[in-house]
């Protein structure tokens, strides 16, 4: 059986309105109806019921909710406080989260012990925050005695309460312990061990050792007959492999399927479930392909233990249960399948729009979500090769289950550990079905991660357990029938969220992309790319001269600037179009002459698009006339024009978008263009050109100009530029400036956007996982071959260690190699010039003893592999590296103020990052601004058009900001028409105006 025919396939991301109409055209059930009514109000009403303190999660919900000042407050704690190692950094979240907080109030509102509990120790740590900035003498003395260590003691505890509510466990064995207990010996458990997914080849080893050894103890520990009925175990795939990626699909396949083989022959020896928890959407067909060649492996056969988490807000929840239900049937296998409602909606919205896909693959509605829970439902039911698991806190969801099943037992509730015992309890009692809790194992560092999302899942003011715990809500709203409200409200979709497409709408439509994850879309984008291959090699560069280039631009500028704004526009819209129609040709050519992998490709097409459509509509707010205030008697009216002649000189690193970009903002303001691109790239730009014309721009208006450093030179010289828009190194913007300069005559704008020593500081509260991905992004994708890349890497001294081990081995991960290859994260470096600089760098730095880590690259070819730097200091580093080179030093948690005065001294000013979880810093960075562009918590590349303007000042740069409100202004000359309208006699509209 190949794998091929096992692979799953369905729509990305259908119509919403496909579902609701199939769902409101289906039969009525409304034989099952009242029975679902009735159970489901017995149901809440237990909920409702329960003794205060029983429970106490839910009060915790209903009394810190997120939008609340002490709810953030709780969650951002919670999240980052354990992480940090060191007292003052402590101290400053402390100060930071609990100052403004009334938690003494929550105590003095609550019966609950747990709420109780937190609340007194959160007061108690602000009523001391407040001590110790107070500028009383005596209660600022008594502060520094006794406020820090109880502060911090406190609050440790207050949410050490709280963790212990949702972890079971610190160990397995304790764990397991617990499940022995008189009060858990009801409840079955599936054991979840805590910890964020693997970045390194060690954190994945050391993942699997913990299933492993967890497999074992279970197994060991355990009673009952058959799965079904004995405690199991849940497993992360991102947790055993470091590349767990759509584009690594052929490396995950071969690497990670033996591992999760091995994991399940190993559960089946103990006769233990197995269940493989869901991911992101994206990694849902890889997830696939893995789980399908593991349920393949005849060594499984007889185990019904396997199992697969389900995420009904995912639109391909039904055909995953159709696939997976038939590989059990095609192999001979029983599966069991947990059905879950999904926890992280927020993130997949995020992604599909940063995507532009052209719609979400997940529901934007709960009702949807909760119609769609209910057919999954009734698909799993309908299965004969799979053992159902339905997780749930919803008791409107429980009880449709209930009664859907009409009498079978052959099920199992789940639900979370802290979570839904009063609901489950009574659901026990109605039906006699089983109840497994989904048990988190791990010390309390591993919890941060999973608790907030919990709280974030559960707190949500959708959420059934968040608006169950509101005693003002009726239960005719509690229990309201998702088909109602849908039918209700005739709206499948979230009336507030628009599609990827539109999220820029009505002023332009954002650039479309592709979904890597997306078997299908990736395919078709490949099939849109081969049959360009080798063909920048038919494409021969004429040089132009500079005189010849700026007599045609010179001609054509009286009848383009006279050409309508809206005009220009159109023209501008359907080059955007032609961009997006030829994106296979432009992939092609950024391949081949760039060097430039797959998303880079990708993402540099949506730029040179979404620029073009960004100016497009700025183009017509700014160069419209704008009345202005006066007297009586006149009009003034400011007008906007074209300069003349704009020289725009674009580099080799984004070839097709700065090009674009430059080009479609001179346009846009009513200049013509002479364009010369860099000696590297002068196919994609002469391509682009052709793009232009193509698109209606008359002959003239855009010369391109293809040549070495002497036409730039000659360009900028004479007297006829009428302005320079230049990207590039700082030596060559310097240089243009004092051409300008001596050339005489009028003074024209220089728009320059250079490099930068762009820093990245990370302190102890931030998470290590998130600042490695970020890290590798911002410093070696593209082979740090943007101005914006990161170059120095500031790790506060307490986490330097372990940040620098998992960052290196994360490095390790990365694949370097050829760019149109899929898989390849590196490609090369430009040409062989910029190789040998890099390389006689490193060979320095190496000589010093200062190289940390040096990545492996191929040997041919203009291959430059990942370095990691160690400096001592950030003034260290005098000059922009351009490559795949990251420099890291440490610093002191009492000198940011220190650091960022340090790393402002080097004179640029482009981008800047920062993980932290303290908002003081973040607001310390922000009124500082020791960067144009300023990152915090995310990587510090990929600046999104009309989102993140992009440009720096001092060394990085003049402004105005590329891909901004302001950036076309310095394209335009203006001038202001003055009329006096009363001079034919009087003012007419002041003596005709009514009182």
């Amino acid at each position: 059986m190949t794998d091929e025919s096992n692979a799953f396939s369905a729509p990305y991301a259908p119509p919403d309105e496909d579902f609701a109409r199939l769902w409101l055209a289906a039969p009525s059930r409304d034989d099952l109806r009242a029975a679902e009514t009735a159970l489901a109000a017995r149901l809440l009403g237990a909920i409702r019921s329960r003794p205060p303190g029983v429970v106490g999660v839910e009060d915790f919900l209903r009394e810190f909710r997120l939008s609340s000042r002490e709810g953030l407050a709780v969650m951002a704690l919670a999240e980052a406080l354990a992480r940090a190692p060191d007292n003052p950094t402590a101290d400053l979240l402390l100060a930071d989260k609990l100052a403004a907080g009334d938690f003494e109030g929550h105590a003095l509102r609550s019966d609950a012990p747990l709420i109780q509990a937190c609340a007194f120790a959160l007061g108690l740590s602000a009523r001391l925050v407040e001590a110790e900035f107070s500028p009383r003498p005596v209660v600022a003395g008594l502060a520094r005695r006794l406020g820090a260590p109880a502060l911090r003691t406190a609050a440790r505890q207050a949410l050490r309460l709280l963790g212990g509510h949702f972890v079971f466990g610190d160990t397995i064995h304790a764990a397991l312990a617990r499940a022995k207990s008189p009060a858990c010996r009801k409840d079955l458990h599936s054991f979840d061990m805590l910890g964020e997914g693997a970045r390194t080849a060690q954190d994945a080893r050391a993942h699997f050792e913990a299933y492993a050894h967890a497999i074992q103890a279970i197994g060991e520990a355990a009673e009952g007959e058959g799965p079904p009925r004995r405690p199991g175990i849940s497993v992360k795939l991102s947790a055993l492999h470091p590349r767990y990626e759509a584009i690594a699909n052929e490396r995950v396949r071969a690497e990670l399927a033996p591992r999760l083989r091995e994991l399940a022959g190993l559960a089946r020896e103990q006769d233990i479930g197995l269940t493989v928890d869901a991911e992101e959407a994206d990694r849902l067909e890889l997830s696939l392909d893995v789980i399908g060649r593991v349920l393949a492996d005849p060594s499984l056969a007889g185990w019904e233990g396997f199992g697969v988490a389900v995420q009904a807000y995912q639109k391909r929840a039904g055909a995953v249960i159709d696939h997976v239900a038939e590989l059990a049937r095609r192999f001979g296998r029983r599966v069991t399948m947990r059905l879950v409602k999904g926890a992280y909606w927020d993130s997949e919205i995020k992604r599909a729009q940063e995507r532009g896909l052209a719609d979400y693959p997940v529901f934007t509605r709960k009702a949807m979500t909760d119609l769609n829970y209910l057919a999954c439902a009734d698909r799993l039911l309908a299965a004969s090769h799979v053992f159902p698991q339905f997780a749930t806190h919803n008791a409107l969801t429980a009880a449709s289950i209930v009664a859907r099943a009409r009498g079978r037992r052959d099920y199992e509730f789940q639900r979370l550990h802290g979570m839904g015992e009063a609901l489950h309890e009574a659901l026990r009692q109605h039906s006699g079905v089983a109840c497994r809790v989904y048990a988190p194992v791990g010390p309390h560092r591993d919890l941060l991660a999973y608790l907030v999302r919990r709280l974030i899942e559960n707190g949500a003011n959708t959420s059934f357990v968040a608006r169950a715990a509101e005693p003002e809500i009726s239960e005719t709203d509690l229990l309201a029938d998702p088909l109602d409200i849908l039918r209700a409200s005739g709206r499948a979709r979230h009336s507030r969220l628009p599609l990827p497409r539109d999220l820029f709408a009505p002023e332009r439509k954002n650039s479309a992309g592709v979904e890597f994850g997306d078997r299908a879309a990736l395919a078709g984008l490949l099939a849109e790319i081969a049959p360009h291959r080798g063909a920048a090699d038919a494409i021969v560069p004429h040089a132009v001269e500079a005189e010849t280039a700026l007599v045609r631009a010179q001609e054509a500028f009286p009848a383009w600037s006279g050409t309508p704004v809206a005009r220009r526009a159109d023209i501008l819209l359907r080059v955007a179009d032609l961009v997006e129609s030829e994106r296979g040709r432009l992939i092609a050519l950024l391949h081949e002459e760039a060097g430039k992998t797959l998303d880079d490709c990708l993402a540099e097409v949506r730029e040179a698009a979404d620029l073009c459509r960004y100016y497009a509509a700025e183009a017509k707010k700014i160069c419209a006339a704008l009345p202005l205030p006066g007297v009586t008697g006149e009009d003034n009216l400011l007008r906007r024009h074209g300069r003349g002649v704009f020289v725009c000189i674009s580099p080799w690193n984004f070839p097709l978008a700065i090009f674009s970009g430059q080009i479609a903002a001179a346009l846009a303001a009513g200049n013509c263009v002479v364009a010369k691109p860099a000696e590297q790239t002068p196919r994609i730009a002469l391509v682009a050109a052709q793009l232009f014309a193509a698109a209606g721009l008359p002959d003239g208006a855009l010369v391109c100009a293809p040549g070495d450093g002497a036409v730039g030179a000659a360009l900028v010289a004479d007297p006829r530029a009428a302005g320079v828009a230049f990207t590039g190194s700082v030596e060559t913007a310097q240089s243009i400036q004092r051409a300008l300069a001596a050339r005489g005559g009028p003074i024209v704008p220089l728009i320059a956007e250079t490099g930068g020593i762009n820093a990245m500081i990370v302190d102890s509260t931030a998470l290590l996982e998130q600042v490695t991905d970020d890290v590798l992004a911002s410093a070696f994708r593209s082979a740090g071959q943007r101005c914006s890349a990161l170059r120095l890497l500031c790790l506060q001294e307490d986490i330097y260690a372990p940040a620098l081990d998992m960052l290196i081995g994360a490095a390790r991960e990365l694949r370097i190699g050829d760019p149109r290859e899929v898989a390849t994260h590196i490609g090369p470096v430009i040409d062989a010039a910029a190789k040998a600089a890099l390389e006689a760098y490193l060979a320095g730095r190496t000589a010093e003893g200062r190289v940390l880590y040096a990545g492996a690259a191929p040997k041919s070819g203009n291959f430059v592999a990942p370095h990691i730097v160690r400096l001592d200091s950030p003034r260290d580093l005098t000059r922009e590296i351009f490559g795949p080179v990251l420099h890291v030093t440490s610093w002191r948690a009492e000198g940011f103020s220190d650091l960022i005065d340090e790393i402002a001294a080097s004179g640029y000013g482009l981008t800047l990052g920062l993980h932290s979880r303290i908002d003081g810093r973040i607001a310390e960075l922000a009124r500082r601004a020791p960067a144009g562009n300023i990152y915090v918590n995310r990587n510090m590349i990929g600046a999104v058009v009309g989102s993140q303007p992009f440009g720096g000042f001092g060394l990085s740069g003049s402004g105005p900001k590329a891909g901004g409100p302001d950036y076309l202004r310095r394209f335009t000359r203006e001038t202001t028409l003055t009329v006096n309208t009363a001079s034919l006699g009087g003012d007419a509209g002041l003596l005709s105006m009514e009182d």
